[in-house]
C-alpha cells in the first residue's frame, strides 16, 4: 500500500452484475476528490479485482454489487487478500445489500458498506477519513 501521494483506489464490479452507473458515479467523485481512481469494468473476478489491486499499489477496492451475490464475492476478495498478505487493503463496496447482511459483512472484514442513495460527499468523506487517515 502507498503511502504518500493520492489515495488510490480499485473501484471493481464483480461477477455477472452488468449495470455500473453507480460504480462510474463513485468513481468520478473520488477522481474528483483527488483520488487516483482504477476501475476495472464490468464482469472482474475476485481474482481479477485483488490482483489489479495489488498491481496498482492500492490503498482500497470499492465493490459495487447489485447481482446478490455480494456475501460471496466480498468474501473471495477479502480471502484473496490474505492469501496474498495484502489485507492492508481497505475493502468497501455498495449496492443492493440488504440490511441484515451488512453487519455480518463488516464482522468478515469489509471496512464499509454503502447503500443505494448513499450521498457521493459520504462515500468521499469515509474513503478520506478511513483508508489512509491523516496522522492527528
Amino acid at each position: 500500500m502507498g503511502v504518500s501521494g493520492p489515495i488510490r483506489v480499485v473501484v471493481a464490479k464483480p461477477g455477472l452484475d452488468g449495470h455500473d452507473r453507480g460504480a462510474k458515479v463513485i468513481a468520478r467523485a473520488l477522481r474528483d476528490a483527488g483520488m487516483e481512481v482504477i476501475y476495472t469494468g464490468l464482469h472482474q473476478t475476485p481474482e481479477q479485482i485483488v490482483d489489479t489491486a495489488i498491481q496498482e499499489d492500492a490503498d482500497a477496492i470499492g465493490l459495487s454489487i447489485l447481482s446478490g451475490a455480494h456475501n460471496t464475492l466480498f468474501a473471495k476478495v477479502l480471502e484473496l487478500l490474505r492469501e496474498r498478505e495484502a489485507e492492508d487493503i481497505k475493502v468497501f463496496g455498495g449496492g443492493i445489500i440488504p440490511e441484515d447482511d451488512i453487519a455480518p459483512l463488516k464482522a468478515q472484514g469489509v471496512a464499509e458498506i454503502f447503500t443505494p442513495g448513499a450521498p457521493t460527499t459520504e462515500v468521499v468523506a469515509w474513503v478520506r477519513n478511513h483508508v489512509r487517515p491523516v496522522a492527528a
